[in-house]
């Protein structure tokens, strides 16, 4: 598994349990998620270390290795229902390296704590410096620290729509 995907006990445990099934088939884990009670939905959301475009394919084909170790790990007590997924355009951003990947492209971080007497903030990443993110916020650069950022994602935009349809982004 690439970088540190952040998440509670039961999501580290089976980010851990099938981390290398994943890396061995040619894809990064970008995120875990377990919704639900009586029936829990494992949600994972997989990409492609070559870049390439997902395809229906790549999802069945983790779904099925991960499938079987989830059986023999077993970390959900009872039945649940699993789902591999892509990214997608406006992904979520889950790593530290995540902000300096997309440095240039709009997000929206919704934060654990006020910062400057806000929860949300929505601006163009402008990278990492240590463990903080940065990003320009009506021109001018804040530094948020990671550890602070409960959830953030790319913001659908026109900018971002080019560079997910620009050759060598597996949208040809």
């Amino acid at each position: 598994m690439t970088g540190q995907v952040r998440g509670d006990d039961l999501t580290d445990r089976i980010a851990h349990a099938i981390g290398d099934t994943i890396a061995d088939l040619g894809f990064d884990l970008v995120r875990v998620q377990v919704q639900g009670r009586q029936r829990p939905r494992l949600q994972l959301m997989i990409e492609r270390r070559d870049g390439a475009a997902m395809l229906v394919d790549d999802c069945a084909e983790v779904s099925r290795a991960v499938s079987a170790v989830l059986d023999v790990a077993d970390p959900i007590a009872g039945p649940y229902t699993l789902e591999v997924s892509s990214p997608g355009i406006d992904r979520p951003l889950v790593r530290l390296g995540d902000y300096d990947r997309f440095a240039g492209f709009e997000a929206r971080l919704e934060l654990s704590r006020l910062i400057d007497g806000r929860r949300r903030l929505q601006g163009r990443l402008l990278g990492i410096a240590g463990d903080c993110v940065r990003i320009d916020l009506a021109g001018a650069e804040h530094r948020v620290p990671y550890a602070d950022i409960q959830r953030a994602k790319l913001v659908l935009t026109d900018d971002l729509l080019r560079a997910a349809a620009a050759p060598g982004n597996g949208s040809e």
